[in-house]
């Protein structure tokens, strides 16, 4: 129970750390997860705001920072763990991010806020121009899109998923449920659709003749709740916003003691301009934004599908403010069970609790 092989790696704890942008999760939070035998990830949603020419040159600074970071990442890593990238399909430049993760060396590229139907495609073309092929993982929160993935790739791209995360209705970012659904919880038996992607993708497994792990995210806070995900049958978890209040995590003071500060009451669903639904801290931007748009000075050409004179704020600065500090400006992402957090903690310490009965 203790190990996870994903490809031809294999990680001494079944323990993912989830991407978390803009800028949550970089080289220090990844490398150091990676560093306690786990799978770090490094969100590039906007990962090089904070590169000199950023203003007038956001792609060409993201791309330097995801190869600047997945280098400091293996680093600090120093050989063990695996360091993924978090690539939303929702992204302008979603391909663009892919290959330059590929060049630089990622383990593993997850993609999800939209399904990687073409994702095989593109790593094909990264590895034809050098690169070293990475595991890939699509993020899903039902069988049915798992399906509707794996059968693409198998149809279109004669390949199949290295792993798939299962991301469940308590996790944080953006969420692959209804607000309906997110307002009743409860109601969503998210232990039974665990049990039917991982039936959905034996098909797949018998084919290729390799099992597909299946990793469990969303609400994971105990290590009680990491032994119920693999007494459903997954091979591991991912974890998130436990992350977020360690020493390593790459936000500011300012956005871990939000985390710290969170009530129960205080977390709410909000709509991205992504498209899809997410769950914040609800703050003075989430309060001023629900009366009137915050008005965009500027476009920085983040999201595929986003139009700056008819979204209700911009999902960058709003990122980018609160990764800063700036939190009366800013969209502070976080899972449904955040306000159980009360202290800053370290990586180490937190994967040890997390892990203590896995062995």
């Amino acid at each position: 129970m203790g190990k996870l092989t994903i490809g031809n790696r294999v990680l001494d704890i079944p323990l993912v750390q989830g991407g978390m942008g803009v800028a949550v999760s970089r080289s220090s939070l990844a490398g150091a997860v990676a560093a306690e035998g786990g799978m770090g990830t490094i969100s590039t949603a906007q990962i090089g705001y904070d590169e000199e020419g950023f203003e007038t040159d956001q792609e060409g600074c993201n791309l330097k920072a995801i190869a600047k970071h997945i280098a400091l990442a293996k680093q600090k890593a120093n050989g063990r763990g695996m360091i993924a990238v978090n690539v939303m399909v929702a992204l302008k430049y979603y391909k663009e991010h892919v290959k330059a993760a590929i060049a630089a060396g990622a383990d593993a590229v997850v993609c999800g806020a939209g399904l990687p139907m073409d994702l095989p495609g593109i790593v094909k073309e990264a590895v034809a121009a050098g690169g070293r092929r990475p595991c890939i993982a699509p993020i899903v929160s039902s069988a049915r899109a798992a399906v509707l993935v794996l059968r693409n790739w198998d149809r279109h791209y004669s390949a199949t998923a290295d792993f798939i995360v299962a991301e469940g209705p308590k996790a944080g970012g953006h969420l692959g449920f209804s607000r309906e659904e997110l307002a009743d919880i409860p109601a969503v038996d998210f232990d039974s659709r665990v049990k039917e992607i991982i039936e959905s993708k034996k098909t797949f497994e018998d084919k290729y003749g390799h099992k597909i792990p299946l990793i469990v995210a969303g609400g994971i806070f105990t290590a009680e709740d990491v032994c119920h995900a693999l007494e459903l049958g997954a091979d591991g978890v991912q974890v998130a916003s436990r992350f977020v209040a360690t020493e390593e995590c790459d936000a500011s003071d300012a956005f871990k003691q939000a985390y710290i500060a969170a009530g129960k009451d205080d977390i709410q669903i909000v709509q991205s301009p992504v498209g899809m639904p997410g769950r914040a801290i609800r703050n003075a931007f989430i309060k001023r934004i629900e009366h009137v748009k915050d008005p965009i000075r500027k476009c920085y050409n983040c999201l595929a599908k986003c139009d700056p004179k008819t979204v209700p704020y911009c999902i960058t600065q709003a990122l980018t403010n609160a990764v800063k500090g700036d939190l009366d400006h800013g969209l502070i992402f976080c899972g449904a069970e955040t306000w159980r957090i009360n202290e800053i903690t370290t990586v180490r310490a937190l994967v040890g609790e997390l892990t203590r009965y896995c062995e």
